[in-house]
């Protein structure tokens, strides 16, 4: 990179709440976020009461906002709270943020009204585009950049922050504005997921919650438990979203120093190499030049899932060998949100940094961790074969 990216602002919606005490507090303990629903009958990640009542806050301040799907007002409360907290002004800055899926519950919602009376309201085309979550962000933040929605799957977040660095280092932008917003607990969506056998059936999860640590916690998702003979992938719900600047700024939160991506070839829709080749080129990408010792520790994508898991821990071993850092997620404590999960795992990352304080995963043995916490790694990859790594800097 030519020069440092500095974070000046970084805020999330997720189902440990919504402020980043909240947040940070609940990673600190061993209980998991994700609770058996009844109505979508499977074990989910949802957001709490409190980030319920602030998204209903925002659907009544217009009727515009009545119409828009959870997806984009969970991306509109979260850019307010990026903004405030970097110091932006209205103005001229980009906007990038994207989605796996989309406005999933109102499309949904639209063409069950359609099956049935096959007619549509009038909005519902612009209400449920994909781009309408940047467009819409900018509307509320005034802001007169570029605005772009995109999907590549979960690992849409980081694709997200590697065109906002671009845009930076190119000279055409000054600020950029990058994330990701998943809202996709619905009933088709876990029924998808259930066809690919990603997430627990019924017998594995009646399973999984006997499955206690010592500490007398069960886990519905056993990420990065290489043990787990079946699939735990568990679905989220929130929004993650930064703010971007180049160069050293007073008021940076961390820094991005290095960034990778690779896109490896598909055996099938959903595959994966075993031994994780695009994980193994991001990587080697964004660490660059430093030494391998320099890396402190990963926060890694690991889904849940046995192949997913198994196969970046492969890549990660082939990069590092017998130096490997400490390694961790936060899929076992949120579950999988999708296109938010690379910023939710990035802002992990640097609240590890600010904090001095690594946060393992309970049902693992832990391994030395260092004195200092410098530079951490964190990892997405999707549907799609594509793969991106984000180096976080003190």
């Amino acid at each position: 990179m030519k020069t440092p990216i500095a974070i000046t602002g970084l805020a999330s919606i997720s189902p440990l709440g919504v402020t980043d005490h909240q947040q940070w507090d609940a990673y600190l303990t061993s209980k998991t976020a994700i609770s058996w629903n009844e109505v979508l009958q499977a074990p989910v990640s949802s957001l709490p009461e409190e980030a319920c009542t602030l998204i209903d806050r925002l659907r009544e301040e217009t009727t515009h906002y009545k119409r828009l799907d959870d997806s984009v007002l969970y991306a509109i409360a979260t850019a307010r709270k990026a903004i405030a907290q970097s110091g932006w002004k209205q103005g001229d800055f980009g906007i990038n943020i994207g989605s796996s899926r989309g406005a999933t519950q109102l499309f949904e919602k639209h063409y069950d009204a359609f099956a049935k009376a096959k007619t549509t309201a009038t909005h519902t085309s612009p209400s449920t585009t994909l781009g309408n979550i940047a467009s819409w962000v900018a509307q509320d933040l005034k802001s007169t950049g570029p605005d772009i929605s995109h999907s590549i799957t979960c690992s849409t977040a980081l694709h997200a922050v590697l065109n906002g660095v671009a845009w930076l280092q190119s000279g055409m932008a000054s600020k950029f504005l990058v994330g990701g917003s998943e809202a996709a607990l619905t009933p088709f969506t876990i029924a998808q997921m259930r066809a690919m056998k990603l997430i627990p059936t019924q017998v594995e999860t009646s399973c999984s919650k006997t499955e206690t640590s010592s500490n007398n916690e069960s886990y519905y998702c056993k990420a990065l438990d290489l043990t787990k003979t079946s699939n735990t992938m568990v679905l989220g719900e929130g929004a993650g979203i930064a703010c971007l600047e180049v160069g050293k700024k007073e008021n940076a939160l961390a820094y991005i120093t290095g960034i990778g991506y690779a896109t490896e070839r598909l055996q099938h829709a959903v595959s994966l190499s075993a031994n994780g080749n695009c994980f193994q080129r991001s990587m080697r990408m964004a660490i660059g030049d430093k030494d391998l010792l320099e890396i402190d520790a990963i926060v890694m994508h690991a889904p849940g899932t046995v192949k997913g898991d198994q196969s970046e821990i492969e890549a990660i071993h082939t990069i590092f060998c017998n130096k490997t850092p400490l390694l961790t997620t936060n899929k076992w404590k949120i579950g999988h949100t999708f296109g938010a999960s690379g910023l939710l795992s990035l802002k992990l990352a640097v609240q590890m940094l600010q904090h001095q304080t690594y946060v393992g995963i309970p049902y693992l043995e832990e391994t030395t961790r260092p004195q200092k916490l410098r530079n951490i790694l964190v990892n997405a990859v999707g549907f799609g074969g594509n793969a991106v790594s984000i180096l976080i800097s003190t």
